[in-house]
């Protein structure tokens, strides 16, 4: 089932999060290197658990990981693992915030190199999804099959966010969705 369908599926009292997630942000793309950063961290924390669970805990991640700011995650310390390990309005689990904190040194070095992380992804696009996930465990952590094809999907890299007959798919087109652009030539 898709998302799309999904949403549409959802009690009203468990939609609104969904909803708005769906309509405004899932499969558009994305300029800023730490909203990038945080949808992967986001992503990441969501497996073994429910995309309702994460949307519904959005606002603790925000405010435990500092916004998701890449410097400020990438120098995280001890004291700064013990604070999120023991943070109830995250996900609690020491290889999901050591993946993050390892990956904002990641996207660091990433910036450095090619000038930001989207720049780096926009280097590697178009690839198909088996590709992406070989890049993405060969660079970070924490970085399988669903959580590298999820976060692509959300930030509008690999189509499949929105179905042809969702209204939303024809927003996300307009917004300049990346998986629907020809590569440049070189």
């Amino acid at each position: 089932m898709s998302y799309c369908v999904f949403v549409a599926q959802l009690p009203p009292e468990t939609a609104s999060a969904h909803k708005q997630y769906h309509d405004e942000r899932y499969g558009f793309p994305v300029d800023d290197d730490n909203e990038l950063f945080g949808r992967l961290v986001l992503e990441i924390n969501q497996a073994g658990l429910s995309w309702s669970t994460i949307l519904n805990k959005e606002a603790g991640f925000l405010q435990a990981y500092d916004h998701f700011n890449i410097d400020t995650v990438a120098a995280y310390d001890e004291s700064d693992r013990a604070r999120l390990l023991a943070d109830a309005d995250i996900i609690r689990n020491r290889l999901k915030i050591n993946a993050a904190i390892h990956n904002a040194r990641v996207v660091q070095g990433l910036q450095q190199e090619h000038g930001s992380f989207r720049a780096w992804l926009q280097r590697h696009h178009p690839m198909s999804k088996d590709d992406w996930v070989r890049l993405f465990r060969k660079t970070f952590k924490f970085t399988g099959g669903e959580i590298v094809g999820s976060f692509l999907m959300s930030i509008g890299y690999l189509p499949g966010a929105h179905d042809e007959d969702c209204p939303i798919y024809h927003r996300a087109l307009k917004a300049g969705a990346i998986w629907q652009q020809q590569p440049v030539k070189k």
